[in-house]
């Protein structure tokens, strides 16, 4: 693919006319407080990532019992606003997709006790790589590990310093990538891929879209503010790419007494067993255990690709100048 020049344009690599525009638009190691917010660094120089692409499968250490997490993506999950009630979409000005993903990554993750533990006065279990090569702090993109659906994305031995009983989870979400349907001029409907960058802020230097290797061209290589995304479509053997920054994302809490800070993508959510999902019931480790406890984060991926709908078809429709809106999931529930 040839490279992209200007701020959001898709360059037509062959005679096929299909132009497609937009108007504008976390290897691991653990920490006791979060980082919802860039700073700017000053002193010696930071030293740049020279990885390339993020890990796919999470790379398990230790013996014994452990606490494990798995990714679950669903469609048919309530879609929740920011404060954890049913939302629908403004279908005056709006329209929205349930997408297929192919993975995500986690920056962050958390286990509170009651309602008024606030951020990062819990039992911080992860915090993802980050780095000042951008000028502010920001995730490594390359250092995180992206999974797909089922898959594990983090484990850690269940010791006694776990022990304690707890009522939420916090996991700050990072990358997602995922297909979506796309009506185009010269082909109709078609499968596009999106990129979306949710965390605080993340270092992007490359990232893959199905076979394809993007550089970013909106704001260049280096750090993206939360709501920046890719698209990649193929039309008759011809790849195009478009990027963007999106206005806002969707983070869920429905916890209202500890409040995440503003522009994390630091979902919250409750424990429910797997026996009885529709009753809140607190996780509870003794620090003793002899077996796995297995950890299902249901996410909630109804309509969580939105976009302004010019066409009222349903359709995302680059080339006319839909772009995204939001991209946030709506909402998680934590099984054991």
């Amino acid at each position: 693919m040839n490279p992209q020049k200007n701020k959001v344009m898709i360059k037509k690599v062959s005679t096929i006319c299909l132009v497609i525009f937009f108007a504008f638009a976390c290897k691991k190691k653990e920490t006791t407080q979060p980082t919802p917010q860039p700073s700017t660094t000053t002193g010696a120089a930071a030293v740049c990532p020279t990885c390339s692409f993020p890990d796919t499968v999470w790379a398990s250490t230790g013996t014994g019992a452990k606490l494990i997490f798995k990714f679950k993506f669903d469609s048919t999950q309530v879609r929740l606003d920011q404060f954890g009630s049913p939302s629908t979409v403004n279908t005056a000005s709006n329209a929205a997709y349930s997408p297929v993903f192919n993975g995500m990554s986690a920056h962050y993750i958390e286990l509170s006790s009651t309602d008024l533990t606030q951020v990062g006065q819990g039992k911080v279990l992860f915090k993802a790589a980050e780095t000042t090569c951008g000028g502010t702090t920001a995730i490594t993109f390359c250092q995180s590990t992206v999974v797909k659906d089922g898959d594990v994305f983090f484990s850690t031995p269940i010791t006694a310093a776990l022990a304690g009983t707890y009522k939420w989870l916090r996991v700050s979400l990072a990358y997602q990538n995922y297909d979506i349907k796309v009506k185009t001029t010269s082909a109709g409907i078609t499968d596009g891929t999106i990129a979306s960058f949710v965390g605080y802020n993340t270092y992007v230097t490359k990232y893959k879209m199905k076979s394809a290797v993007m550089t970013p061209t909106t704001g260049g290589t280096g750090n993206h503010l939360q709501g920046y995304w890719g698209f990649y479509t193929k039309v008759f053997t011809v790849d195009y790419f478009a990027d963007g920054q999106a206005p806002q994302t969707t983070v869920v809490n429905p916890n209202p007494n500890s409040p995440i800070p503003a522009g994390s993508c630091l979902v919250t959510g409750a424990f429910v067993t797997n026996a009885n999902p529709t009753f809140l019931t607190p996780l509870v480790i003794t620090g003793n255990e002899t077996q796995d406890i297995i950890i299902t984060v249901s996410l909630s991926t109804n309509k969580s690709f939105e976009w302004n709908e010019l066409t009222h078809d349903g359709y995302f429709q680059p080339e006319i100048g839909e772009k995204p809106v939001d991209m946030g999931i709506r909402g998680m529930i934590p099984k054991y």
